[in-house]
């Protein structure tokens, strides 16, 4: 386990480039299960969980080349086990994402529950659902055990009754390999989302409505091999962006699209931050922040919550009162607690709602725990905006989703250590 160290106060300047989007590299992994033909990933993020992912493909009998890099090559001649790994099962909330491809490849599907942030608060029903519409039988007990009929999976009809990302993508990964034609109604969009279909798309799945909330797949009984290229992670893009404008710094951000990044630039605009998209580099410049009224999250295009953390931070620096609101998940803003013993003047109303007044000057010399990934890159944020020395624990949480991390810091001039 290693700390960061941090020592606050020091403006933020200098470009960074952000790599292949991390909730659009783990569906696309399991999408090569249903091939035994080659798939090629380019412009992979080099991640903690993009690592865990691959090792699982490698434990259930994929050949996987290239771990570590940002070019993965994944052949499946066959699949040697229906079960993953349940150590590292237990660390990853995208491990779900296996159940379509070994219930389309082996007839059977078995895995421990999902680890990752909050796993007691975020249930598989909606995936469990999707595939029993597909003809899957759940078996009974704490693991998730399911078994498609000897015929195999069937297309159908299914409204998902919560737009979940990662339960799109577990009906769209059983689908693809399904008899018939399979309509999913209520279907999550976001950009992710629509890699995983354009994927499927090119292994041979009949895939439209790509992009809406409706789509339609026509599967196929033999899928093939494919290529592609991720996009660049908007979450990283505005993980960056929040990071310059909290520590009053100019960063200008490579490798992610306008449409995707003006979600979080809509927010950072309202609050005063000077940034924008020009000659396709996301800029940020030295700003007076202001609060806002409310800031909501909701399902895309509305303002992700996995960067509601990072924009409470900023409110801390902002002029005035906001009220931060992340109806979607339970507990992501209990970590920022910490930063009231830093000077942070916040109120947490209930589980889902926190009242920032600001600007307040943030100080050091705390212990901070990330409990979450993207609260962890939160707490680094305070920790460089803060006056004195911060430390940041554990490290490793946060580079579950981020890519060298401290070398990126090191180089827009963060005085920051990883100490083991």
């Amino acid at each position: 386990m290693s700390t960061l160290l941090i020592d606050g106060g020091h403006r933020l300047e200098g470009r960074v480039a952000v790599e292949g989007n991390k909730n659009a590299a783990l569906p696309l992994l399991a999408a090569c299960l249903l091939t035994d033909e080659e798939c090629v990933l380019t412009n992979v993020p080099r991640i903690g969980d993009v690592e865990v992912m691959a090792r699982l493909l490698l434990d259930l009998g994929a050949e996987v080349d290239g771990i570590g890099t940002t070019t993965l090559r994944i052949r499946t001649p066959t699949l040697t086990s229906d079960s993953p790994d349940r150590s590292l099962v237990g660390r990853l909330r995208g491990s779900v994402l296996l159940l379509g491809p070994l219930l389309a490849r082996t007839g059977r599907a078995h895995i421990a529950p999902p680890g990752g942030d909050f796993p007691a608060r975020r249930t598989i029903s909606t995936h469990t659902e999707a595939l029993k519409a597909l003809g899957a039988v759940e078996g009974k007990g704490p693991d998730h055990v399911l078994e498609a009929p000897s015929s195999g999976l069937t297309g159908a009809s299914m409204y998902l009754y919560e737009a979940s990302v990662t339960g799109t993508e577990t009906a769209l990964l059983a689908a693809a390999s399904a008899k018939g034609v399979t309509e999913i109604r209520h279907a999550a969009t976001e950009p992710h989302v629509v890699e995983l279909c354009e994927f499927l798309a090119k292994m041979g799945a009949g895939v439209t409505g790509i992009g809406s909330s409706r789509i339609r797949v026509e599967g196929v009984p033999k899928l093939r091999g494919a290529q592609h290229r991720l996009g660049g992670d908007y979450i990283e893009a505005g993980s960056w962006a929040v990071v310059g404008a909290i520590t009053g710094g100019e960063i200008a951000i490579e490798g992610c699209r306008e449409e995707d990044i003006e979600v979080v630039a809509a927010v950072m605009q309202r609050m005063n931050v000077q940034c924008g998209m020009r000659a396709g580099i996301f800029e940020v410049k030295p700003s007076k922040p202001v609060a806002v009224r409310r800031i909501t999250t909701g399902l895309w295009p509305s303002f992700p919550s996995d960067l509601v953390s990072l924009v409470t931070v900023l409110a801390t620096q902002a002029s005035g009162r906001t009220l931060v609101h992340d109806w979607m998940y339970e507990l992501r803003l209990f970590a920022l607690e910490q930063m009231s013993g830093m000077g942070a003047d916040m109120f947490l109303a209930d589980a889902h709602r926190i009242i920032v007044t600001g600007p307040t000057k943030l100080r050091g010399g705390r212990t901070l725990d990330s409990r979450d990934l993207r609260s962890g890159m939160s707490l680094i944020a305070a920790g460089l905006a803060a006056d004195g020395q911060t430390r940041v624990t554990p490290l490793e949480t946060v580079e579950r989703g981020y890519s060298q991390l401290v070398d990126r810091l090191l180089a827009l001039g963060a005085k920051v250590a990883k100490v083991e």
